[in-house]
């Protein structure tokens, strides 16, 4: 495009688009980090510190009168207080708390001083968050075994019957595991053979040997591809061909599954093709010119 016929719009255009791609990783990343804290915080964390909190509640009336902290005396008057307030109030909630003994009402007003001095301090609202990661350590240690494999196998076809949940927990399990699984992809390495026809060349990742019946059939050794699909790579199907019908391409797993995750944009240039570089810039694929020179319409 010339200068005189660039617009401010085009400008806007392709700075704004440049920088989304430039800042949007970035910004998606820390928006999936924030929004998985505050998952945790919210429906791990808090209740985890709620009954923290409760079990203090409950525990502080078994120690000495000088060991007892300030929020835990209720005196006559806070009483009286905290009735007022629940009669200004008038929801059933409070109308309930009203008809409930005195020292039911002690024990609500030291819940509620627990809570207001808990969320004022931060370091007292992390204690639910690790707690919780204790937690998930000992789940590990515990399930980890193999004893805790075999017991948490019987939970899960426990699970997997109750309906609903069954059609749910396996997908779940299944993206859990490929975010955070310990298992590395059974893929060993990344070939190349003419798939759906004669020409048209697919990329696949070797999983395994091929079964028995097909390498009798061509009479040689078969391998067990798993296709991929654009632009979710961990979706597919599998084939079996004979090994001589494949290519071995020099791409690591990782790289092949960046080029199918993009569409095949991201190549690294060890694999790029001279000609296939400038198609859509002026030239064609056989590397020549187009006679118009590259422009658009009718000469």
């Amino acid at each position: 495009m010339r200068n005189e016929d660039r617009t401010f719009w085009a400008d806007f255009k392709r700075f704004f688009l440049r920088g989304l791609a430039i800042l949007l990783p970035s910004v998606l990343t820390i928006w999936i980090v924030v929004q998985l804290y505050l998952f945790v915080d919210k429906q791990v964390a808090s209740p985890i510190n709620a009954g923290i909190r409760a079990a203090v509640v409950w525990v502080v009336p078994q120690l000495p009168d000088r060991y007892q902290p300030r929020w835990f005396k209720v005196t006559e008057p806070e009483l009286a207080e905290f009735r007022a307030t629940l009669h200004q109030q008038g929801t059933p909630e409070a109308r309930a708390l009203l008809r409930r003994s005195d020292s039911d009402l002690r024990t609500e007003v030291r819940r509620q001083e627990l809570a207001r001095l808990w969320e004022a301090h931060w370091y007292l609202r992390v204690v639910g968050l690790l707690v919780a990661i204790v937690l998930f350590y000992l789940a590990g240690v515990i399930f980890g075994g193999l004893f805790g494999r075999a017991l948490y196998v019987q939970v899960e076809r426990f699970i997997t019957r109750i309906p609903v949940i069954k059609q749910v927990y396996p997908h779940v399990k299944q993206v859990v595991e490929l975010v955070l699984g310990e298992k590395q992809m059974a893929f060993s390495k990344v070939v190349l053979f003419e798939y759906p026809r004669k020409g048209v060349w697919t990329l696949g990742f070797v999983t395994n040997s091929g079964m028995r019946a097909v390498a009798g059939a061509a009479g040689e050794e078969a391998l067990t591809i798993f296709v991929p699909s654009t632009p979710t790579p961990f979706t597919g199907f599998t084939i079996t061909v004979p090994r001589s019908s494949t290519i071995d391409v020099n791409l690591s797993i990782d790289e092949a599954i960046r080029f199918v995750l993009t569409g095949g944009v991201l190549i690294p240039d060890r694999q790029r093709s001279g000609p296939a570089d400038t198609i859509g810039q002026g030239e064609l694929p056989d590397g020549s010119a187009p006679a118009d020179g590259g422009r658009a319409g009718p000469p």
